[in-house]
């Protein structure tokens, strides 16, 4: 098991049917010590308590990730519980049409860049210290929707923050190089979720979680130790 006795940090990992809930059970699966990360309570609370209950160790730490206060916070809590993170993988966020850009609601705009791009550095600027103790790997969420060429009408809003969880990612890994800190990307379509079921249906060429699982788990072991400051786009 390629995290056995390691420590990683999700966030965005309390909805059930959702990434996040994929990426915890595969890091699990591997041995991983996990603390997950979500402004839903009861929700990022039951996660836990299933991935416990199979056997696995998981912290649920209910944390809004756009404060600065609670990610120093929830980063402490971390580190006295299991000390540096190998991994730390920046899955909140949320998807929201914003339509021709000359109409679009300004307080839509306020809140993607809220729950996309701010919540990925409050949550690196919080927990960089416990990821350079252990030389580990940082995995992003960005989308193929916002890399050069992708179909982003409609969307300003979301690919505007998600253009800069990019070039977030970017930054971290040049600025971490010589510290041992990896920091990477995956950028796909959409993804087969509970939520993109109800609101698309089932007749779309949907990225299984399971995928964007093994992708992030990849990014985030020794076997992808010189990969760094790089986007992997996902799906057709």
């Amino acid at each position: 098991m390629r995290f056995s006795g390691q420590t990683v940090v999700i966030t965005g990992a309390g909805r059930a049917g959702q990434v996040g809930e994929a990426v915890a059970a595969a890091f699990a699966a591997e041995g991983a010590r996990l603390a997950l990360l979500d402004v839903q309570r009861d929700e990022v609370q039951a996660r836990a308590a299933t991935l416990t209950a199979a056997g696995h160790t998981a912290l649920a730490l209910p944390c809004d990730l756009t404060d600065p206060a609670a990610t120093t916070a929830a980063a402490a809590a971390v580190h006295d519980a299991f000390g540096p993170v190998a991994a730390l993988v920046c899955v909140a966020g949320g998807f929201g049409w914003s339509g021709d850009l000359a109409e679009a609601d300004p307080a839509l705009f306020h809140k993607q860049v809220a729950i996309n791009l701010t919540t990925a550095w409050m949550t690196t600027r919080a927990f960089l210290p416990g990821v350079r103790a252990a030389r580990g790997a940082i995995t992003y969420f960005t989308s193929a929707a916002a890399l050069p060429g992708g179909a982003s009408a409609g969307m300003s809003a979301y690919v505007a923050a998600k253009a800069g969880v990019l070039s977030l990612m970017h930054t971290v890994a040049q600025e971490e190089l010589t510290r041992g800190v990896r920091a990477n990307a995956i950028a796909p379509t959409a993804i087969r979720t509970a939520s993109n079921l109800e609101s698309m249906g089932h007749d779309f060429a949907y990225v299984e979680r399971e995928e964007i699982a093994r992708t992030v788990c990849w990014l985030s072991s020794d076997d992808a130790r010189r990969v760094t400051g790089q986007v992997l786009r996902l799906g057709a």
